[in-house]
């Protein structure tokens, strides 16, 4: 037996009830346009679109135009820091050429020096040299044979080196200029 509260039934019975619809509430509903008031918004808007998409087209040129020019630059000045090593190595050797040197001994030991600095700059320019030791392999894509020659050592192997190669980052900017033992 349980009890039911009276004025939850009136309180059902009101929420049935849809609420009053004797004045309803005003819409927002936007006011009906002119034909010529519809052509003038979307003639601004194709006004707008065309005045966007002329920025972004000259964006993209400019953006363009500048990456054309910083290519240019770094093609014309990317041998700027290796050249920079070089200037010393010029100027030991004009140095060298404005004495007057007599004695052969100290004349060399400059010229060594300036070996020394040659190949730094090398070293700092990620420039090395390929020299083959007497029995290396001969390996094609370092070393180009010049002629091939009756040897006791094994063959396909260095006899000699006439001309010392380069590389340059690990590119052959010269190969070395070598003989080679003749199969037997």
């Amino acid at each position: 037996m349980t009890q039911e509260n009276p004025n939850s039934f009136a309180e059902q019975e009101n929420s049935a009830v849809p609420p009053n619809t004797e004045n309803p509430a005003p819409t927002d509903a936007p006011a009906a346009k002119t034909p010529e008031q519809e052509i003038a918004e979307l003639n601004q808007k194709i006004a707008d679109l065309q005045d966007n998409f002329l920025r972004a087209k000259a964006e993209g040129e400019n953006i363009r135009r500048r990456a054309v020019e910083d290519v240019a630059k770094a093609h014309k000045f990317a041998i700027e820091s290796f050249a920079e090593h070089l200037v010393p190595v010029t100027d030991s050797l004009y140095a060298a050429l404005s004495t007057d040197a007599v004695d052969a001994k100290a004349f060399k030991e400059g010229l060594e020096i300036t070996l020394k600095q040659l190949l730094s700059a090398f070293e700092k320019g990620k420039m090395t040299e390929i020299n083959p030791a007497v029995g290396d392999k001969f390996d094609p894509h370092h070393h180009q044979a010049i002629a091939s020659v009756p040897s006791e050592q094994e063959p396909n192997t260095v006899v000699s080196v006439l001309q010392r190669g380069y590389t340059v980052a690990d590119r052959v900017l010269r190969p070395a200029l070598v003989t080679v033992s003749a199969p037997k």
